[in-house]
């Protein structure tokens, strides 16, 4: 993954995150609570602060605007932030302090948290030098992180009018996505978001504002759970919705598109203090490089999952992120060819004999099964290379695949006799095997064996090329023509 042409802009609740660490071995004689040997303490941006800190963390060219007093804690905010190489537009407010939440911690849990904020929607000055600010950033931006912590900047006024509402419309105008990580009850000022990223409380309490009734429900029934966030999106007219559920992982809901839902990340979790921040920033950085929302979620849920095995709220490196995204996808059996290469690597250390094979496998029958199992039983690895859906859709016709590339290579790295799974892009897989360089290059079919693509290439260095006839009527197309016309 590679964030370095994105460009995201977060406006919103700025703060400053003070942490004080210390030990604790007695309980205080004038209360029933812990003493704390303070030992170090430390502070670092937060809320909208610190989702600009997970897209520089992420390598994203960061940017953000928001409300900050000219306090001690205020210059420690801008220092902080420019020591993380965000370019900022602070504006200096004068009628509240800086917004900071003290942490105190020992053994490595949250004892107490201690909040110095002055909670009120901004003023007509501090509205119109945030919006100036913003509009001196936004040049050049691929998303927009709009970050309510319901501490006051982007509330609505008595007026019902929000910093909110003109940062969607002149994103809007400049064809830049807005993504929200809302708070409180009043969801219209997001109305028009590209996407919106609730978590499971923040769910119920907008649904039973609107439908005055208990909604506890939705936690665990995901037909009711899907209908009334299908209804926030038409409501508000969302793009998108991204249900955060904890350990249950999270669900997306795109109108007119099947319901995604995605296992959290499973790691030991020690802080969930900015896993939000985490998911939203990760989310932007996505939309950002064009990445549609099916994938950034999945992306964002892998951050998330790494967030929370962390102390305090400490952003996610982009080098975490692709380790991460790397064990994903060794665990799957669905492979980049980087990862796939060092894989390799190890199994020749191991003396293993690499078997390859290739085909579109766009709906996998009989005859596949055959082929892939005995091809794996020529050598001790098989790799099967898997046309994209591009590559299918010109090799077959404009309506294949009948699934997508994804589908298609979990079904196949499921299968015991299957070790690793690719995808190219290419009609052939000439290049791919040049780069595998495998034992024996495995075809179905009648093909002539020079006509394989790569399979002069595997002999030039004393490979084998071999052919397994297909099962006489086991076909895709077949497949698809018994359905048609109602045959199956």
């Amino acid at each position: 993954m590679d964030f370095s042409s994105a460009s995201a802009l977060a406006i919103g609740d700025v703060m400053l995150d003070h942490y004080i660490t210390g030990t604790t071995e007695r309980v205080s004689p004038e209360a029933p609570v812990p003493v704390v040997n303070k030992r170090n303490s430390w502070a670092v941006p937060g809320g909208a602060a610190n989702v600009a800190r997970g897209l520089s963390r992420l390598g994203c060219d960061a940017r953000l605007a928001g409300l900050a007093a000219r306090d001690p804690a205020g210059e420690t905010l801008r220092q902080e932030v420019a020591a993380e190489g965000i370019r900022a537009g602070f504006s200096a407010s004068r009628n509240r302090p800086t917004t900071v939440k003290t942490r105190i911690m020992a053994r490595g849990q949250q004892l107490l948290r201690v909040d110095e904020e002055v909670i009120a929607p901004p003023s007509l000055e501090e509205k119109v030098s945030l919006l100036v600010n913003f509009e001196k950033l936004l040049g050049g931006c691929k998303a927009v992180v709009l970050s309510d912590y319901a501490k006051g900047t982007l509330l609505a006024d008595k007026d019902g009018d929000s910093v909110c509402r003109a940062v969607i419309k002149k994103a809007k105008d400049a064809k830049i996505p807005v993504l929200v990580d809302p708070k409180g009850l009043n969801w219209e000022r997001y109305a028009g978001a590209a996407c919106v990223t609730p978590n499971v409380s923040e769910f119920i309490k907008i649904v039973e504002s609107l439908h005055s009734r208990d909604a506890s429900r939705v936690r665990d029934e995901a037909r009711v759970r899907s209908a009334l966030a299908l209804d926030l999106c038409e409501r508000f007219n969302f793009g998108s919705l991204l249900l955060t559920r904890g350990s249950k992982g999270m669900e997306l809901y795109v109108p007119g598109e099947k319901i995604v839902r995605i296992p959290a990340a499973m790691r030991e979790v020690s802080d969930v203090s900015g896993a939000g921040d985490t998911v939203i920033a990760t989310l932007a950085a996505c939309a950002a490089i064009g990445m549609d929302w099916e994938e950034s979620a999945r992306t964002a849920n892998i951050a998330a999952g790494i967030a929370v095995g962390k102390l305090g709220t400490s952003p996610v490196s982009i080098d975490e992120l692709n380790r991460a995204l790397r064990e994903k996808t060794r665990e799957s059996g669905v492979y980049g060819l980087e990862e796939l290469l060092e894989k390799i690597g190890d199994w020749r250390k191991k003396g293993k004999k690499i078997v390859f094979t290739n085909g579109c496998f766009d709906l996998l029958h009989a005859g596949h099964a055959a082929v892939l199992r005995q091809s794996a039983e020529l050598g001790d690895k098989l790799i099967v290379g898997l046309n994209s859906d591009a590559s299918v859709s010109r090799l077959k016709g404009k309506s294949r695949p009948v699934q997508p590339a994804a589908s298609r290579a979990a079904v196949l790295s499921a299968l015991d006799s299957v070790d690793a799974v690719i995808v190219f892009e290419e009609d052939t897989p000439e290049n791919l095997i040049k780069a595998i360089k495998p034992d024996y290059l495995v075809k179905g079919g009648d093909y002539a064996p020079e006509d394989i693509a790569g399979s002069a290439f595997v002999r030039s260095y004393g490979g084998q090329v071999r052919i397994i006839p297909l099962i006489e009527g086991e076909s895709t197309t077949n497949i698809v023509n018994r359905i048609q016309a109602g045959k199956t």
